[in-house]
């Protein structure tokens, strides 16, 4: 059901390129990794994982396609999706500034990683631009000779999908590690509170103008 091995082998060359190259889902692992500890970032990177699956199989039934002959949707999803990533920075800036409790001296109960985890879902699935990605990317790599379209797809995406959640997972890991080797000096406290609010209104943003 996959492509040839040489059209196969460009896939994975691109994939990796694209997935090791900074972008949104990575920022927010990396604050979320900041501001809670390795674990949360990890959870972050699952959620954004079950977010491309999301994309990979909207794509593969077509609906992405719709979303691109409909331009005021497209904006709309795109605001949503602006909208709750600067709802969760403000959240974040507003409990550093609060003297909300430390989550990186504090165990994380479960349903705190539940909520990171959808947010995580949340954040993938609202960004549009990744819907029209994986539509005009999967896509070129498809061989209508080798089987049913759909299902290539799907494949295509569980092999992306799979690559940029390790690599997330390995930059959640990264990031926590730095953030317990910084924890307790001077400043660090605040910072590790702000600075995850901080990215993600850059996020929202970014999701915005780019």
């Amino acid at each position: 059901m996959l492509p040839d091995f040489s059209m196969l082998a460009v896939f994975l060359v691109a994939t990796i390129a694209l997935n090791l190259s900074p972008g949104p889902d990575m920022l927010y692992v990396i604050s979320r990794s900041l501001g809670q500890g390795r674990r949360a970032g990890i959870v972050s990177a699952l959620g954004i994982g079950a977010g491309t699956l999301v994309h990979t199989f909207v794509t593969a039934i077509g609906l992405s396609a719709v979303l691109l002959s409909a331009p005021i949707a497209f904006e709309v999803i795109r605001y949503v999706g602006a909208a709750y990533l600067a709802f969760l920075g403000v959240r974040m800036l507003l409990g550093s500034r609060s003297g909300a409790s430390n989550p990186s001296s504090e165990a994380i109960a479960p349903s705190r990683l539940g909520a990171v985890f959808r947010q995580g879902v949340f954040t993938n699935v609202l960004n549009p631009k990744v819907a029209l990605f994986f539509l005009a990317f999967l896509p070129q790599f498809v061989d209508p000779s080798k089987g049913t379209v759909a299902l290539q797809i799907i494949l295509l995406g569980l092999v992306f999908d799979a690559s940029g959640t390790s690599w997330n997972i390995l930059i959640a890991t990264l990031a926590g590690h730095a953030s317990d080797r910084l924890k307790g000096r001077s400043g660090f406290s605040f910072a590790q509170k702000a600075l995850p609010g901080v990215i993600l209104l850059a996020l929202a943003i970014l999701v915005v103008v780019r």
